[in-house]
């Protein structure tokens, strides 16, 4: 795994993307030669500033692949996802370059360049995608990992390890349980050449790990006292054996904290869950500039949203909540108005749900386009919210979440936002497993939270947004 902008990529996955860039830079070049000559392809990427339109072009067509889930692990390894979605790329891609050349033409490369080189990418990407799968399925190419422990937390990263090949991990044992002297060590889900070791004491650790050639120890045991081998596993790492806590990888491959299998001494040692006055600073300064300019290029959707909700519905144009901010302060949270006025009337404050009967057709768009959280950047102005932070709940629902849910009160030591990392990983949440599951990506925000991180929030909101992911 790679981090970049205190997030971790797969480096198969980077690997990929880059490699991709450069294929379609070549395409597009051997367009120019294909479709120009020699001579005249050589003046245009000397002297018309033909690489640097290369360039925009080749950026365009990674950030559609981008924005088509191209380099999601669930996609990665279906081939006719991939077809389908490089064929929606290919579309997607000659309909932008053909709007940005009319608004401003000097970028043009030229029609029958651009043609050219989409056929040209369409097979290079075609082609790689599939050599690429297959070298990615190899599973000598991946390191040999054994994870020590058996509870939730190594069952969990077993299957990962075995479901998503671009980690580039490949599960050789499993130790349900290590004990200090003579304990007897069973197997699961090994592999048919290593049914049976014969391990009975954790001396002989270091014998199975040279036979089995593991090159990568995971430590995911529950309860390590009186169990974790610790001498052991340090005279390995020595030897150059990577050994890992089972907590921090499942961090690195989900971009989230297990709040069931972490220590209250990891979060509290570990790096991060530190905001420096610097990026608070930053933070709010940058939020306030974003909700002004959003407050402004909002203005001309106003009218008709208010027409249309003042037309389909009888009730207030806008919504008001109490919501849980920093510190636990309760401030009010301002929506335009989707759900019948008389919504709560019976059952009072509720989660919603799938095809919730008490939204109206108008507050369905306006949810599913974002459009009905445009008041909420007054807000951020105001202060009580940020851009970018873990979502704000409604007081009815934090004192019963906060008595279930370990570490609930975490999330409460920074301003809420607007947009945050669990929304753009998780749906919409209506339960409360829901409301723990976005409290681990809160937790991973709160723990890596910095300016590169907002960035990538910032623009994957933007993702789900377009793809109208996540709402209710």
């Amino acid at each position: 795994m790679i981090r970049l902008l205190n997030v971790y990529f797969p480096a198969r996955t980077l690997f990929l993307g880059v490699s991709e860039a450069f294929l379609v830079s070549l395409a597009f070049t051997a367009a120019t030669f294909a479709r120009l000559g020699a001579a005249a392809a050589a003046l245009t990427l000397n002297d018309l500033h033909g690489p640097l339109k290369i360039l925009f072009m080749s950026l365009t067509v990674i950030a559609c692949m981008y924005y088509f889930d191209l380099y999601d692990s669930s996609i990665l390894g279906n081939r006719r996802e991939v077809l389908i979605r490089l064929f929606q790329v290919q579309g997607t891609v000659y309909c932008l370059l053909a709007l940005l050349y009319y608004v401003y033409p000097p970028l043009e490369l030229g029609r029958g360049i651009s043609v050219i080189g989409l056929l040209f990418v369409a097979m290079l990407l075609f082609f790689w995608r599939r050599l690429f799968s297959k070298i990615n399925s190899v599973s000598e190419f991946a390191d040999r990992a054994l994870i020590l422990g058996d509870g939730p937390l190594a069952e969990f990263l077993q299957l990962e390890f075995e479901s998503r090949p671009e980690l580039g991990l490949r599960v050789v044992g499993r130790m349900p349980e290590i004990g200090i002297g003579n304990h007897h060590v069973g197997y699961e889900r090994l592999h048919p050449f290593v049914n049976h070791l014969g391990v009975e004491t954790v001396e002989d650790l270091s014998l199975t790990v040279k036979r089995i050639r593991a090159n990568r120890v995971v430590v995911a045991m529950d309860d390590r006292r009186g169990k974790l081998p610790v001498d052991t596993l340090l005279s390995l790492k020595c030897r150059g054996l990577r050994v890992q806590d089972g907590v921090e990888v499942y961090e690195e491959i989900t971009g989230k904290v297990p709040i069931e299998s972490v220590r209250l001494g990891w979060l509290l040692f570990s790096p991060g869950c530190h905001a420096s006055r610097i990026h608070l600073a930053y933070k709010r300064a940058a939020s306030i500039l974003a909700s002004i300019i959003g407050l402004i290029l909002s203005l001309p959707l106003l009218p008709f949203i208010i027409l249309a909700i003042k037309l389909t519905s009888p009730g207030a144009i806008f919504y008001r909540q109490r919501r849980v901010g920093r510190d636990g302060e309760v401030f009010n949270c301002y929506k335009f108005r989707t759900m019948r006025a008389d919504a709560e009337a019976d059952i009072g404050p509720t989660w919603a749900s799938d095809d919730d009967p008490r939204i109206t057709s108008v507050g369905r768009f306006l949810r599913m386009s974002r459009l009905d959280e445009i008041p909420q950047l007054w807000n951020v102005l105001r202060g009580d919210m940020s851009l970018v932070g873990p979502r704000p709940e409604r007081p009815e629902f934090v004192d019963g979440l906060r008595q279930k849910i370990p570490y609930y009160n975490l999330r409460h030591t920074i301003r809420p936002g607007i947009t945050g990392w669990a929304q753009i990983r998780y749906k919409y949440g209506s339960s409360m497993e829901d409301a723990k599951e976005k409290l681990q990506y809160d937790l991973f925000y709160i723990k890596n939270m910095s300016l590169g991180l907002d960035l990538l929030i910032f623009f994957q909101t933007i993702k789900v947004i377009l793809l109208a992911k996540g709402a209710k």
